[in-house]
């Protein structure tokens, strides 16, 4: 998302063909985003920003990164000579380390880069910056930040791995479990949980259309959705709870009613009530989910870039300049 209303959803992902046949269909070195998935029989599939950081700090991982990074500045479509700023979100828990490998990679094709939590780019955006908690649910991790009218200390941050991935890796083997001749993968798991994810009582049955031994045939996935969305939230709720209790013990109570959640993840049907049903011990609780899942994030990342000149930037947090 760019100040001149650029607005594009990446995916993280690089292919590369891996041969001359594959460099012929391609037409390029490499290609980013949906089609590298799109075009993923011919193409070896990387992943450079995995759990959401840079797991691998290999020269080719480097390169991996370099390229996403390029294609997300050229989709942006900056101007010839145009100084280019950026604000780059990171789990809440990014080490110091990976934060400074994906700056010194930025620092190659950017003036200026910034890198704060995800967590806080949403309570930006929002207006939630005291006695709110965001939970962010991506796909590689989930990300919950305390707000306390200051920018969060490590301690009123958390970083959980068990997110978006995690819950197609549960389905997958849920179904291989419960119907062990059908043929499935990741991507087909990835479709059937982002049309019909749902925690608590759906009040309906999911019957999707998978294969087994090349043959077309429907199957009743319900129980297999529901319990692979819901193992998400046992560690989501921990954690929350322990953040909760940070917050001086008057202020609690509002910060139960300022309940925030954003990310892929917020969009499983029913998981706002039941994450609210299960902290309802500690008192009254209200949780909304932003409007836009996908960008909201993003949006409150240039509101900061906007509202703050890139001067101050070193005051938020890991800078290049």
């Amino acid at each position: 998302m760019s100040s001149r209303g650029e607005k594009h959803m990446v995916r993280s992902v690089v292919g590369y063909p891996r041969d001359l046949i594959g460099v012929k269909l391609l037409g390029s070195p490499y290609v980013v985003g949906q089609e590298a998935l799109d075009k993923r029989s011919y193409l070896d599939i990387r992943y450079p920003l995995e759990d959401g950081v840079l797991r691998e700090y290999s020269e080719r991982d480097i390169e991996v990164a370099r390229h996403l990074l390029s294609h997300v500045i050229e989709v942006a479509k900056p101007k010839p000579n145009e100084e280019i700023c950026a604000i780059i979100g990171v789990p809440a828990r990014a080490s110091g380390a990976n934060k400074s490998l994906l700056l010194n990679i930025a620092q190659e094709m950017m003036d200026m880069a910034l890198v704060i939590s995800e967590p806080f780019m949403v309570a930006y955006g929002q207006g939630k910056l005291v006695n709110a908690l965001v939970i962010d649910i991506g796909a590689g991790t989930v990300d919950l930040s305390a707000l306390k009218g200051t920018l969060p200390e490590a301690e009123d941050q958390a970083t959980l791995t068990r997110a978006g991935n995690f819950v197609d890796e549960r389905l997958m083997a849920l179904i291989e479990e419960r119907y062990p001749e059908v043929q499935i993968n990741t991507h087909v798991t990835c479709a059937i949980k982002e049309e019909n994810s749902f925690v608590g009582d759906n009040g309906k049955s999911i019957k999707v259309e998978l294969r087994a031994d090349g043959k077309p045939g429907t199957y009743d996935v319900t129980d297999q959705v529901q319990a692979a969305c819901e193992s998400l939230v046992p560690e989501i709720i921990e954690t929350a709870e322990n953040l909760i209790r940070s917050f001086p013990p008057e202020h609690q109570s509002d910060v139960l009613k300022n309940i925030v959640m954003a990310g892929g993840g917020s969009r499983i049907k029913g998981l706002a009530s039941f994450i609210a049903e299960k902290l309802s011990t500690f008192g009254e609780v209200q949780v909304t989910t932003v409007a836009d899942p996908t960008f909201d994030g993003s949006a409150g990342a240039l509101k900061l870039a906007q509202e703050l000149p890139p001067d101050y930037w070193d005051q938020l947090g890991d800078l290049i300049a």
